[in-house]
């Protein structure tokens, strides 16, 4: 009995795998690309740099670029330790603990805007306690600073989980033959060769926050030059002023475009 030869599927016509998988890619890419280059298209105008360097967007980048670094910093000293812990460590209940960090990032800014102002506001959870040590959090840069780390901070222990994580094991246990502790294993291993992931991971904070507005508006409200944030001044800028609204949005794409490309830089898994 003669075997049959076997045979590849035949390959796809071109113009089957064009409709199937150039089109629909297009009109997506399309639907992303087409509001932003309006947006930067409507921003040139001739005033465009008086728009930009107006006082109100000037204290509005000024708070923004101070509240999301300090975000940033406190979201690196803190959360390091915390992903370096769910990454390398197994203890009960892990699993509860990762979706709480996860859950904010996932939250709608509102929600979490209430649930800060509902923990720490004047009439919070936690609101008389801090009113009896002389401490108002709520209409401060303080909140702003809270309404950030909220809702970016979990970015940067994910980031950092994912890093830890990576690391061979064989080299911790190797550090702990030669006579290593913990903290120097962690500062002298597990830092340097998590730092892609660390340094990726702040950058997407960074981002985060300087883009944050549901949480902020409603748990740090809108002042100038104490808690007026660029997304707040672009979003009242439609009823005061568009062309600064318009030049600050310019600014926080070009801002977020530079940071995205470092942060792809960064990533390890990216070949091109």
């Amino acid at each position: 009995m003669k075997r049959r030869k076997a045979t590849n599927h035949p390959t796809a016509p071109r113009g089957y795998l064009l409709w199937v998988f150039l089109i629909p890619s297009v009109v997506l890419l399309f639907f992303f690309a087409i509001p932003l280059a309006a947006l930067i298209y409507r921003s040139f105008e001739p005033d465009f740099l008086e728009n930009a360097l107006s006082p109100l967007a000037f204290q509005a980048l000024t708070l923004s670029l101070v509240t999301s670094s300090i975000t940033t910093i406190i979201a690196f000293v803190f959360g390091t330790p915390l992903a370096y812990l769910l990454a390398r460590w197994k203890f009960k209940h892990k699993a509860w603990v990762e979706l709480f960090l996860d859950l904010p990032v996932v939250l709608p800014p509102s929600v979490a805007g209430l649930a800060l102002l509902v923990a720490f506001g004047r009439r919070g959870l936690f609101g008389s306690l801090l009113g009896e040590l002389g401490i108002s959090l709520p209409f401060t840069t303080a909140a702003v600073i809270f309404a950030q780390l909220f809702v970016a901070g979990p970015l940067f222990v994910r980031s950092a989980r994912i890093g830890f994580g990576h690391v061979d094991k064989q080299l911790e246990e190797s550090a702990y033959v030669e006579g290593a502790n913990h903290l120097q294993m962690f500062h002298e291993i597990m830092i340097p060769l998590s730092m892609r992931a660390l340094a990726s991971g702040a950058i997407l904070t960074w981002t985060r926050a300087l883009g944050e507005f549901g949480a902020t508006i409603l748990f740090a409200g809108n002042l100038e030059g104490v808690t007026q944030t660029m997304p707040i001044a672009i979003y009242l800028g439609f009823e005061r002023n568009l062309g600064v609204a318009l030049a600050l949005s310019v600014v926080l794409i070009v801002v977020s475009v530079i940071l995205l490309m470092i942060t792809k830089k960064l990533d390890p898994s990216d070949s091109d």
